[in-house]
């Protein structure tokens, strides 16, 4: 019995992996050996490729390829057609499989509408990255990023809120009230 939402006209392979709760919308393709967690929700006409993997809450908008070599944590939130890459140099006529390169979605990370991610890269713990941003290298967490290239334009909280430092490198979470502190150019949540 199937422990999942999908459409009629998605397409799961065999041998990929669904979690408990996910929904799979219009015209979605789940290829074989990818690996989908609890509660995920997989917008219309999103491919995830072979050996992804997706942690539970993860939620997937439309239009978005998560190619192989992907692997986000929970609740990261890809928005829509978000592009990631897993070859720094392709080539129609020369196969490069063997050469992709991984990049790395950690919890709670927000990736922004029309952002590329190109391969390789690290994106932190609940790090936001603004829409059409290109990521040509690593993020830390909460760290906020926009542009082409990205670049650092300041910090959020664990629930997406801007935040002010004071003097004493201390920021407040204006919606939950959780304190941040700024160290060596990262934030420790307190």
């Amino acid at each position: 019995m199937k422990h999942y939402f999908s459409h009629p006209t998605a397409i799961i392979d065999d041998n990929a992996e669904v979690g408990l709760g996910t929904k799979i919308w219009h015209f979605s393709h789940i290829m074989t050996n990818s690996k989908i967690g609890k509660n995920c929700n997989i917008g219309q006409n999103v491919v995830i490729s072979p050996q992804v993997v997706l942690g539970k809450g993860v939620k997937v908008q439309n239009n978005v390829s998560v190619y192989t070599g992907v692997i986000c944590e929970d609740d990261v939130f890809l928005g829509p057609s978000v592009v990631f890459t897993n070859v720094i140099n392709p080539r129609s006529f020369v196969v490069r499989k063997d050469e992709f390169k991984q990049t790395y979605v950690e919890k709670g990370a927000t990736l922004g509408a029309n952002a590329t991610i190109v391969c390789g890269n690290r994106i932190g713990a609940f790090a936001m990255i603004g829409a059409g941003a290109v990521i040509t290298k690593e993020v830390k967490p909460y760290q906020l990023v926009v542009g082409n290239p990205a670049k650092p334009m300041g910090w959020v909280s664990k629930n997406g809120h801007r935040l002010v430092f004071n003097d004493n490198d201390e920021a407040i979470c204006p919606e939950t009230r959780e304190k941040y502190l700024l160290r060596d150019n990262s934030v420790i949540p307190l």
